[in-house]
């Protein structure tokens, strides 16, 4: 199940209705827990939005989205070479500072989470942070073209303790800055190892 043929249809509609939202409240809370000059992987970057602004607090980006569209999209918007990659495509090995999935974990389906966790904890260098958000919820469903895999607290939690390495930074709520919208649950984990660690 997955969702590219929607981006390659929707695309330019889909960039026009997310390049201005704004993500400064989960972007801080990420890049405050990176180090200087991070090597950072935008998972899914859709319009490129969040590669900008990453860029622009210091990183180093990495963009990669599965859909040709998106990825054309971004790389005029970022002026950043865009990867065109599906998370089944990636094979990194502790590249990574920080991995920034926003809004693109959501259409992976929840028998096929583990092994692309585990994809993101293997392109994580030792105490590298990922950030991941889903929209709140317990359904695994088709909405609208695009599917869905919703998360509760309770249920990312058991996922991550129960299928993944990963250690749990934070979990929590919020509000989609577009009224009307569903909530999300934000995801903030850490790879074991880094110089905290030692």
């Amino acid at each position: 199940m997955d969702s590219i043929d929607y981006y390659e249809r929707q695309g330019s509609q889909y960039f026009e209705e997310t390049i201005d939202l704004d993500m400064t409240e989960h972007l801080q809370n990420f890049l405050e827990r990176l180090p200087e000059n991070a090597e950072v992987l935008d998972l899914g970057c859709g319009s490129g939005r969040d590669s900008r602004c990453l860029e622009e607090a210091g990183c180093y980006v990495t963009p990669m989205d599965g859909s040709p569209k998106m990825c054309s999209l971004a790389e005029i918007y970022t002026d950043l070479e865009v990867l065109c990659l599906t998370f089944e495509e990636m094979e990194f090995q502790e590249v990574f500072d920080g991995i920034w999935a926003s809004a693109s974990l959501l259409h992976v389906a929840s028998k096929d989470m583990p092994r692309i966790l585990k994809k993101v904890y293997d392109a994580l260098k030792p105490g590298g942070v990922a950030y991941m958000s889903f929209q709140y919820g317990e359904s695994e469903e088709y909405r609208n073209g695009r599917f869905f895999c919703d998360y509760t607290e309770k249920t990312m939690k058991k996922l991550l303790q129960t299928e993944s390495d990963f250690e749990i930074l934070d979990i929590y709520q919020s509000d989609d800055v577009r009224e009307g919208r569903p909530r999300w649950l934000n995801v903030l984990v850490k790879k074991e190892g880094g110089e905290e660690d030692d």
